[in-house]
This record gives C-alpha cells, sequence and structure tokens, in this order.
C-alpha cells in the first residue's frame, strides 16, 4: 500500500460516510449526524495530508497540521484550496465529538442538538471532502 492509495481510500471513506447524514436527519439523530460529519472531515482531512506526504498522527483534529503544512498542501495539482476554513471545520467538530456520541452527567446528546446544527455540520463536511477531492 502506497501513501497515495492510502489517501485515496481515506478520501472513500470520507464520502461514503457522507451518505449515512441524510438518513440521521431524518431520524432526528442530530448528534449522531454531527459525530459522523466529524468522522468525514477528519477521514477526508487526514487523506489530504497523507497525498502530500504528512503522516498524520492518531488524533481527531488535524487543522493545526493543515496549517503548518499549507506550503505542501498548495503543491497539489488541484489547486488552491481553503486551508484555513478547513482546519476552523476541524477544530469546531472535533470539540463537539465526544458530547455528541457520549454525552456528560449534564448533557444528554440526542436532546442537546437541534436541526440548524445538524444541517450545518452536514455543509461543512461536504465542504470538506469536496475540497481534498478537487485537490487530489
Amino acid at each position: 500500500m502506497t501513501a497515495e492509495s492510502l489517501a485515496r481510500s481515506l478520501i472513500r471513506q470520507a464520502r461514503q460516510r457522507l451518505k449515512i447524514l441524510p438518513v440521521l436527519m431524518e431520524e432526528g439523530a442530530f448528534n449522531a449526524v454531527i459525530r459522523e460529519a466529524q468522522e468525514c472531515v477528519e477521514l477526508a482531512l487526514k487523506g489530504l495530508l497523507r497525498s502530500c506526504g504528512v503522516e498524520p498522527p492518531k488524533i481527531h483534529d488535524v487543522g493545526g497540521l493543515l496549517l503548518l503544512h499549507r506550503g505542501r498542501i498548495a503543491q497539489l495539482r488541484g489547486g488552491i484550496l481553503q486551508i484555513d476554513r478547513l482546519a476552523d471545520i476541524s477544530r469546531r467538530l472535533r470539540k463537539e465529538r465526544e458530547l455528541a456520541f457520549c454525552g456528560d452527567i449534564d448533557f444528554i446528546p440526542d436532546e442537546a442538538y437541534d436541526k440548524t446544527q445538524a444541517e450545518e455540520a452536514i455543509r461543512d463536511a461536504i465542504f470538506c471532502v469536496e475540497q481534498v477531492e478537487s485537490a487530489i
């Protein structure tokens, strides 16, 4: 397996997971939408990093690495990416990841999120996947 084939696999997985989001929306599982959207973003951005020779660490928010390796990413054949926005989305959804999934003693996930938040997460996930696909 090459870094490029792994990058493409990660992006393919992100695209496949995007298909889950409308089903979760229909069910009113807004917290699950946010969790799955975060995973789409994480997979796509890790694929982007791998495609330019950066080994992503085993963390959920790789936005800082995008900013750090902006020059390498800019050399990809697909053109200019909105790196700052990608990093912001990664950071924001990572903050919601654990709460959206497991909650906390004072935070019930399926009561805490609404349709507007879930729709934003879907838009952000689609944006990230499309940005990465256009770059590689």
